[in-house]
């Protein structure tokens, strides 16, 4: 599903909930690509030295939030280029994120049920959001919130529920070819 913005792409954001697949499909992307990959959260805990789930239960959420956000005006001001960056679940939630990432470059949603993130990441004891008691309605509540965010935030949607992830990537390549092949149509090149 594409929406209406094409622009010079530089970088590819992978958003969606946890357990979508954004690392995994992002890591084979960037090889596809020859890009660098970053995984915001894996960025954050090596800066910090302490797990996503330490940050949560010393510090909470917010401090967490705070961090997504520094990182992301670090990757503006850098104006690095050639990134494929598969972001922390909650990070489009802030209004200052989601222009942050429109501002590095195409975002992609993945977009998967309630049903395929449960059993991705039911036996996942890092996850710090799932440590409840029904760990299936915290998604189903969780993704119903948070869809609408995503959805806002994007430039494209795919549906990963019953696709491979390297399907994902390479459907998510053909996207960023387009884009840059419209691009430079319309720019002259």
């Amino acid at each position: 599903m594409q929406r209406g913005r094409v622009c010079f792409v530089k970088n590819i954001i992978l958003i969606g909930y946890m357990g979508c697949g954004k690392s995994t499909v992002g890591q084979c992307l960037a090889k596809m690509l020859d890009f660098t990959f970053v995984d915001t959260d894996a960025f954050i805990e090596t800066q910090q030295q302490r797990t996503i789930s330490d940050i949560f239960a010393i510090e909470g959420e917010e401090k967490f939030r705070q961090l997504e956000t520094d990182l992301l005006k670090q990757l503006v001001k850098e104006g690095r280029e050639q990134l494929v960056i598969a972001t922390g679940g909650g990070m489009p939630l802030r209004s200052e994120n989601r222009e942050l990432l429109s501002k590095l470059g195409m975002v992609v949603y993945l977009k998967a049920s309630p049903e395929t993130i449960y059993d991705r990441v039911k036996n996942d004891t890092q996850r710090p959001l799932l440590q409840c008691d029904n760990p299936f309605a915290k998604i189903q509540e969780m993704i119903v919130q948070r869809a609408p965010v995503y959805q806002e935030t994007a430039e494209h949607i795919v549906m990963v529920d019953t696709l491979a992830q390297e399907v994902v990537a390479e459907h998510i390549l053909g996207i960023f070819q387009d884009n840059i092949s419209k691009s430079q149509q319309r720019n002259g090149y």
